[in-house]
């Protein structure tokens, strides 16, 4: 992988006969001109999702209601921009117990816990509905995140928000993760999702941060509709 390094280097004017001196490279999370174009297009998306879509999120919250009971929102500390902690946003899509559930599974089950600690995911996961099931398929239990995008919290791309006990895994890449607000979608979602690593997942993060722009970001939202819409790598 190249240098992990945001933005590109100019050269300043000099006079001549005098070396030119390369400027200094843009701070992680880009120019403020770049954070300020990026929120825009955040700010832009989310609203109209809830214009366009509002009706949905409506629907979706009464099936989750009907089918497994209150709450219909999920809401779990996460780690944000600059290592702050936010609320985390998602349609319940498991058990009330689900803590008590996945303990008690990977306890019991070896194969489970390994698969686990390289993904941080289970492919049959004892915690989720079945309604909660074909939300995650297609990623729909994500759409409370539209709110998180709207508060400032997230962005619509970005490293997916961070867990507490996941903070270790990333490494030395933790400050790219911190550069920026964790995102609904970003380079892992549509490299393979939860067919990849979690080590790899943060090495993509710390990539994205690095080649930081609205336009490819842009990119990442069209690409995401693809791999949702064929359930590709979701659990």
């Amino acid at each position: 992988m190249n240098t992990l390094r945001s933005g590109t280097q100019h050269r300043t004017a000099a006079k001549p006969g005098a070396a030119a001196l390369p400027a200094p490279p843009a701070p992680l999370g880009g120019s403020r001109r770049l954070q300020v174009a990026k929120r825009a297009v955040d700010i832009l998306m989310a609203s109209a999702f809830f214009l366009f879509f509002g009706w949905a999120y409506a629907l979706i919250w009464a099936g989750v209601l009907l089918t497994s009971g209150s709450p219909a929102i999920y809401m779990q500390p996460r780690y944000g921009k600059d290592g702050k902690v936010f609320r985390f946003l998602k349609f319940r899509t498991m058990v009330p117990d689900a803590e008590a559930v996945l303990a008690r599974h990977l306890r019991d089950n070896e194969e489970a816990w390994r698969e686990w600690q390289v993904f941080q995911k289970l492919e049959h996961d004892p915690r989720i509905t079945r309604f909660g099931a074909i939300l995650r398929k297609y990623s729909i239990d994500e759409f409370p995140q539209f709110w998180n995008v709207l508060m400032g919290d997230m962005s619509m791309v970005g490293p997916r928000p961070c867990m507490f006990a996941q903070k270790d895994l990333y490494g030395p890449y933790w400050a790219h993760y911190c550069a920026v607000r964790p995102g609904i979608t970003g380079l892992w979602q549509i490299s393979g999702r939860n067919e990849v690593s979690y080590r790899r997942r943060a090495a993509m993060d710390a990539e994205y941060v690095a080649t930081l722009s609205v336009l490819r970001d842009i990119v990442i939202v069209l690409k995401t509709f693809r791999v949702v819409a064929g359930a590709r790598g979701s659990r």
